[in-house]
């Protein structure tokens, strides 16, 4: 994700921030010009932009912002609509009577606005679900109880996530027992979205035979690979053509862990870019990172050879804070081979429909 800043002070300000710290001015992300902006009071509940990509302009907190404190958009005054393009999309909300949910509300919502802004910066389609079956997308947000276990998935557009993964602690004990390396509320939805873009730009398309030659031939059965999967486990040389043990399981789930993966490094990458972080070792020995691309511009060449360099580099400052690695993965070469496919796919996409199978 790139930098942001307050457009009444110049103060770097995140993603996610509502005010700035600096001159107190309210702020909003405009995704029509994918910044964030800084306001000024223009009366009647309306807010005059101060960017200069939209200056002047009024625009209307979100619903969600104004009256829930779980968002952060900005809706153009013209505008019908009382929630944003991304609170429009959650389908179904947490019960918001049971205590502490307005805050795994709140984490929810933030994770995926994080999804959407990197899905727009792909020039993938991002639409509401219409009348056509899983041509658009949804979330659904529940609890899970007795009398209605929720699973996280993906069906049909619609994806659902399990509230208990927003709750840290919990999210963190099942990342323990299962083993784990890597265990985030935000890989939920890159993984999950994974599965509605297979849908979308993969099956029944020409991407349809080279996905089976590097993935597998998806039509197999599906619970009976979840089955032998949670019977046997993983193959004993999974690490040299998967991601993760779980993409071992089917060449759907492969795919979805595949292209999650694939949105980790567009989205680091973007925001070391931004924050112009350059390796320069004295010891030439070291890994160097130099190039600064624009990750929207790049070749996959020029992404995987600069993900190296940076994950390192992480790895090792996380080790000397006492922390777990940052990137616990390993990428072999047939795991390269399936990332630069989800980057030709999307590559190819922008938005527009995909090629027919045969084609």
């Amino acid at each position: 994700m790139k930098t942001f800043h307050c457009a009444k002070c110049s103060q770097p300000v995140f993603f996610e921030n509502v005010t700035c710290e600096h001159c107190g001015s309210l702020l909003g992300y405009v995704p029509e010009i994918g910044e964030i902006s800084a306001f000024e009071p223009a009366g009647e509940g309306l807010w005059r932009s101060l960017h200069a990509d939209a200056l002047d302009q009024t625009y209307r907190q979100c619903h969600n912002y104004v009256v829930e404190n779980v968002c952060n958009w900005m809706i153009p005054a013209d505008s019908s609509s009382a929630l944003c393009a991304a609170c429009s999309l959650t389908q179904v909300i947490p019960d918001l009577t049971e205590p502490g949910n307005q805050v795994l509300w709140y984490k929810l919502e933030t994770a995926k606005r994080r999804l959407l802004y990197t899905l727009l910066m792909l020039g993938l389609p991002v639409e509401p679900q219409g009348p056509e079956p899983g041509r658009g997308m949804s979330f659904v947000f529940k609890e899970s109880t007795e009398a209605e276990p929720i699973m996280t998935g993906h069906a049909d557009g619609v994806i659902t996530v399990n509230l208990a993964e927003a709750d840290d602690a919990a999210r963190e004990r099942v990342r323990s027992e299962l083993g784990e390396p890597y265990r985030t509320l935000l890989g939920h939805f890159r993984h999950e979205i994974g599965h509605y873009y297979f849908d979308r730009l993969v099956n029944d398309t020409g991407w349809i035979e080279p996905f089976r030659k590097l993935f597998g031939d998806e039509r197999a059965d599906y619970q009976a690979a979840l089955d032998a999967h949670y019977a046997n486990g993983s193959p004993d040389d999974w690490e040299s053509s998967y991601i993760s043990e779980y993409a071992t399981m089917h060449p759907w789930e492969d795919w979805a862990e595949t292209w999650a993966h694939y949105l980790h490094i567009f989205d680091t990458l973007d925001t070391a870019t931004a924050c112009g972080l350059v390796l320069a070792p004295v010891d030439t020995s070291l890994p160097q990172l130099s190039d600064q691309t624009s990750v929207e511009e790049a070749s996959f060449a020029s992404l995987i050879g600069r993900w190296f360099p940076l994950t390192y580099a992480l790895n090792s400052l996380n080790r000397s804070m006492g922390m777990p690695d940052a990137y616990p993965f390993t990428l072999a070469s047939t795991i390269i081979d399936k990332l630069r496919f989800v980057h030709e796919v999307v590559a190819a996409s922008h938005g527009e429909p995909p090629p027919k199978a045969g084609s």
